[in-house]
């Protein structure tokens, strides 16, 4: 069982690795004062000692996990990646899109805001 997310990663093939270091990275970027940890047998980021983001890898694509109907034009370039009402997916076939990755996260820390307010 792993126990942090560098564990959690280093489980997986050297190729899908690194694109989990990435993704980790664009959503770490985004979200102020992270914290990480593994949740559900999968990495998390944690904003205010709520998640942000759950990621995972799997045979053939990374998931992020729940990514709530964002603003648009937003939704509209995540709406075709979407596996589920909350899951996001990138298939390991395609480039990895970071940019995208870090607007989705991005776009969850400023929800979590405006809940708050």
């Amino acid at each position: 069982m792993t126990t942090t997310v560098d564990e959690y990663i280093a489980i997986f093939p050297d190729d899908v690795a690194e694109r989990l270091r990435r993704v980790r990275a664009a959503i770490v970027a985004e979200v102020p004062e992270p914290e990480e940890r593994v949740r559900y047998g999968i990495a998390a980021v944690m904003l205010g000692g709520r998640y942000a983001l759950h990621f995972a890898g799997w045979k053939r694509h990374i998931g992020l996990y729940p990514v709530p109907t964002l603003p648009e034009p937003l939704e509209s370039e995540v709406a075709p990646r979407r596996s589920g009402a909350d899951s996001v997916t990138f298939p390991h076939s395609a480039p990895l899109p970071d940019e995208l990755i870090s607007r989705i996260a991005a776009a969850i820390v400023e929800l979590r805001a405006n809940e708050r307010a």
